[in-house]
């Protein structure tokens, strides 16, 4: 009698309709959670009036983009949880969950009451709401990586790959657009009473849509082989910091520039032309949205080159980092003008642009299918959080404490040689579907 067990029957292909439901599913979901997360940063002087009240107008914004960062502290706690339980449980289902979290999170800063009227609660609510979306969000990027090169046919994990940043970048468009049109329709006063609680408001509302389409959608194909073949260890977490805790290392390394230069050139870039530079709100909007139209339209063909070229994208954009961050913020730091800011966003979008396509695919090579959302989650998570999601109150503490408006350049320079170094000493691997 054959007592043998039989192979476990391998899943079915997807139709191109299924997995084109799919990565909509988790775009549009990883929008709604990244405008959520991310609008904070382009009302950092309202809300620092409205929350951190203070004589200086420095100090508040100083205090608000400390709050901005300390929802990056719990981007790797939440990368750690919601990792493991996303390699334990399914990708499916932990994004569902990040989803849920950054939608009760993002109403509620929404609702946080002004500093007059609740004293010292205000700040508190805010930096605990923070804390909040930063969980969700440190499960999220790497889920969301996870998910879109996992049901990449095979030749194109970088163009799926880099679909998951170009969803990143319309958010960020979304955003700063948000901003843009606030400061265009309401007053001066109106916005810093309430009018920087609408996008806030709004994200509440859009973030229930991406539920919706999350949990509708078929579990990538690599993680379903996985589990019916019982390959996901028992505590991801663990085999990702001792089995591949090189991996995470090199993960970590090469996110460091990609994070700062994003936060830099993007995020803090309004706030920096309109203190330092004595830019109007809406000029200097206008100029920075330039750097994410122009990061948008590289990254999917970055992706693309990507799967022709490897890891080239990243070479090049590291070293325009370290050549042109000094020169670009040197020129803008001279001419004070549309024209300079919006040059200087363009080309910073490029480069941006080609590491943001290239970059995911390349990460997700360095992790084994069992360990994919956790050890991805865990090193990039980590580097945003130290270099990244302090960023603009780095930047600011630098211009404020050596009075030269170019010293947020010098911290860009410097991530991006270190980067560079760990791209030059970093073998590619590739690691589909093991």
């Amino acid at each position: 009698m054959n007592t043998l067990t039989p192979p476990p029957e391998a899943p079915a292909p997807l139709s191109r309709a299924t997995r084109r439901r799919a990565v909509i599913a988790c775009l549009l979901g990883n929008l709604f959670e990244l405008f959520d997360f991310g609008v904070y940063g382009y009302f950092a002087v309202q809300i620092g009036k409205a929350i951190f009240p203070s004589v200086d107008p420095v100090v508040s914004v100083l205090a608000s983009f400390a709050t901005y960062g300390v929802g990056f502290l719990m981007r790797p706690v939440g990368a750690m949880v919601l990792g493991s339980y996303g390699d334990r449980h399914g990708r499916k289902s932990a994004l569902a969950l990040t989803i849920t979290l950054m939608a009760l999170a993002t109403g509620l800063t929404g609702l946080v009451p002004a500093y007059s009227q609740i004293g010292l609660w205000a700040p508190i609510l805010l930096v605990v709401f923070r804390l909040l979306q930063g969980f969700s969000t440190g499960g999220e990027w790497g889920g969301a990586t996870t998910f879109l090169v996992e049901h990449a046919p095979p030749g194109r994990r970088g163009f799926y790959g880099s679909l998951q940043q170009l969803s990143t970048g319309l958010a960020q468009i979304l955003a700063i657009g948000s901003a843009l049109l606030l400061n265009s329709v309401l007053s001066t006063p109106d916005l810093e009473a309430w009018g920087w609680r609408l996008p806030f408001l709004v994200g509440f509302i859009l973030a229930p849509i991406g539920y919706y389409l999350r949990s509708r959608v078929e579990e990538s194909p690599e993680y379903t082989r996985e589990a019916r073949e019982r390959r996901t260890p028992p505590a991801p977490l663990r085999t990702a910091f001792t089995v591949h805790r090189g991996a995470v290392l090199t993960c970590f390394g090469l996110t460091m520039v990609w994070t700062v230069a994003s936060y830099v050139f993007i995020t803090f870039m309004p706030t920096f032309a309109i203190q330092s530079l004595a830019m109007a709100p809406i000029v200097a909007l206008s100029g920075t949205i330039c750097a994410s139209f122009a990061n948008v339209l590289v990254v999917p063909l970055s992706g693309l080159a990507s799967d022709r070229w490897g890891r080239a994208p990243l070479f090049i954009s590291a070293v325009g980092f370290a050549l042109l961050s000094v020169p670009l913020f040197w020129l803008l730091a001279d001419a004070r003008s549309f024209v300079a800011l919006a040059g200087v966003a363009v080309t910073a979008g490029v480069l941006l642009g080609l590491y943001n396509g290239a970059a995911p695919n390349v990460l997700c090579e360095l992790f084994p299918t069992s360990v994919r959302y956790t050890a991805l989650s865990v090193g990039y998570n980590g580097a945003v959080m130290i270099f990244g999601g302090f960023a603009p109150f780095i930047s600011t503490f630098l211009v404020r404490e050596t009075g030269s408006t170019i010293a947020p350049s010098f911290y860009v320079a410097a991530c991006a040689l270190a980067s560079l170094a760990v791209l030059v000493a970093s073998r590619p691997r590739r690691l589909v579907a093991p």
